[in-house]
């Protein structure tokens, strides 16, 4: 049966993809409990209740199961074990299995390569003793990523030699890692998919992704990539939804190399930086969506109804103190979402823009104007 709006919903992780959940489903008329062990959790401040305890505390997992009908997770890091004594009371969507895997990277290339899909060249190193052991320079120059809790760059260290790789693993402490072969891509992409507990299954438009320093930086949507290349993206984001038999919003982010070939990066099961362009340019959103998927909902139409630009906005333009949003708030088709955390730190993710356009390009020359206009002098 549907979960219809009215009923209370749960949320694992109280930050911005979780705020923005809350507001989704709040449009929908459902009410949102959030657990987080941040107290000034961006999603608690929003909140219908809000639990603050950890994600494996079992007195909060117990409460959080008695007030819900069905539970979501905002981020890939909480425990698995959570989730599963979470499904024995209610809804939980995504499944612990889809979770297990995406969240350690070791799991995620087996699942994906046992899968037939393809995957950059990779070497699993557990302990010092597999740099000796292991012909790793033909994975050199890579890569080298602990197999979890990396993310935006962070726990990722760039090799060119065998010394390199030594040291890195050093400084990671010696955790396990995976050592990925560097690719010359042309471009990186990613497609969110929405997949409903019936098998329903749909794609967003893909998106074109730029990166600084291993964090999002700008999404242009629709990618400026061939038709043919965007529907062989979305049938293999929606390939990787079947074989995890998952319920949600999954994103799926790709290496495009120069022959076109699309080499899968990395998995997300969860609504995505990369699609928070849906907001505001699609007829519905990505956190709508994972409302629909999580509540046993038909999905709604993905048509994008605007060629848009997102640009992320870190704590870096907070320099100089609070930005002058005038800048964004004075172009007519420019959206502004901020994300209400209350400390801006170098490369943290504090809010994000989307330009909308006639077309692409217009779109994206607005959206690096303004990017500009609005970094610290």
């Amino acid at each position: 049966m549907p979960v219809m709006p009215g009923a209370m919903l749960g949320v694992l992780g109280g930050g911005q993809l979780g705020r923005m959940f809350v507001q989704a489903a709040q449009q929908m008329g459902y009410s949102v409990t959030v657990l987080d062990p941040d107290r000034n959790s961006p999603a608690g401040h929003v909140a219908d209740a809000f639990i603050c305890a950890d994600y494996d505390d079992p007195a909060a997992l117990r409460q959080l199961s008695e007030q819900c009908q069905a539970i979501t997770t905002e981020f890939e890091n909480i425990p698995a074990g959570s989730l599963r004594a979470l499904t024995q009371h209610c809804v939980v969507s995504p499944d612990a299995n889809s979770v297990s895997i995406a969240q350690n990277r070791v799991r995620e290339k087996q699942f994906l390569v046992d899968c037939g899909f393809s995957v950059a060249s990779f070497a699993v190193i557990s302990q010092p003793q597999d740099i000796a052991t292991q012909d790793v320079t033909q994975f050199l120059p890579g890569i080298l990523k602990v197999s979890q809790f990396g993310y935006d760059g962070k726990g990722q260290i760039k090799v060119a030699n065998v010394k390199d790789l030594q040291a890195a693993y050093e400084e990671l402490n010696h955790a396990v890692c995976v050592l990925e072969k560097f690719m010359p891509l042309k471009s990186e992409i990613s497609v969110v998919v929405a997949r409903g507990g019936n098998g329903e299954v749909v794609t967003f438009p893909v998106s074109e992704n730029q990166h600084v320093n291993g964090i999002l930086d700008v999404s242009i949507v629709p990618a400026r990539i061939s038709p043919l290349l965007a529907e062989r993206a979305q049938n293999i984001a929606c390939q990787v939804a079947e074989k995890l038999n998952y319920q949600g919003v999954l994103c799926v982010e790709f290496f495009v190399l120069h022959d076109d070939a699309l080499l899968i990066n990395e998995i997300a099961p969860r609504p995505h930086n990369s699609g928070h362009y849906s907001m505001d340019a699609c007829i519905t959103s990505q956190f709508e969506q994972q409302v629909r998927t999580l509540c046993g909902l038909p999905l709604g139409a993905t048509t994008q109804l605007s060629p848009a630009v997102m640009v992320n906005l870190l704590g870096d333009v907070w320099r100089n103190g609070d930005p002058d949003w005038n800048l964004v708030l004075q172009h007519p088709t420019a959206k502004l979402h901020l994300y209400g955390k209350t400390e801006a730190r170098p490369g943290r993710k504090m809010g994000h823009f989307t330009v909308l356009g006639s077309d692409t390009e217009t779109a994206l020359n607005d959206a690096l104007r303004i990017k500009k206009q609005l970094e610290p002098k």
